[in-house]
C-alpha cells in the first residue's frame, strides 16, 4: 500500500532500526511507547487488520516472531495486544502485534 506508514517502514523509507526481523515480519520500537519496552511486530505483507487475515500459518509465524523478539530483547514476561478496528484503538491499518513489558501505561 502506497500510503501505509508500516509498508514504508518495511521498505526502508525512514531508516527505522529493526530490533528483530525474519522473512515474515519486522520488529521495531513504537514511537509512542505505552510501556518501558514497547515493540511492534509487523508482517512484511500488507493486511489491514486481524479481520482480513486469512492465513492461519502466517498468524502462527507472527506469534513465534513475538516470542523470538521478546527473547532477543531480554523480556521474561510481556503482554501482547492486537487492536482490530478504529473503535478498538487501531491507528495504523496494517495488522501489527504490540509487545509491552515493564511499567505499562495504557
Amino acid at each position: 500500500m502506497e500510503d501505509c506508514i508500516f509498508c514504508k517502514i518495511i521498505n526502508g523509507d525512514f531508516g527505522t532500526e529493526f530490533v528483530y526481523e525474519n522473512e515474515d515480519a519486522v520488529v521495531f520500537k513504537d514511537i509512542n511507547p505505552k510501556a518501558d519496552t514497547h515493540l511492534l511486530v509487523v508482517p512484511r505483507i500488507h493486511v489491514e487488520s486481524l479481520n482480513e487475515l486469512n492465513d492461519e500459518a502466517l498468524l502462527g509465524r507472527l506469534m513465534m516472531t513475538v516470542k523470538e523478539a521478546a527473547k532477543k530483547a531480554g523480556l521474561k514476561s510481556y503482554r501482547t495486544v492486537i487492536n482490530t478496528g478504529k473503535e478498538a484503538g487501531q491507528e495504523v491499518f496494517h495488522i501489527h502485534i504490540h509487545i509491552l513489558s515493564g511499567d505499562i501505561r495504557l
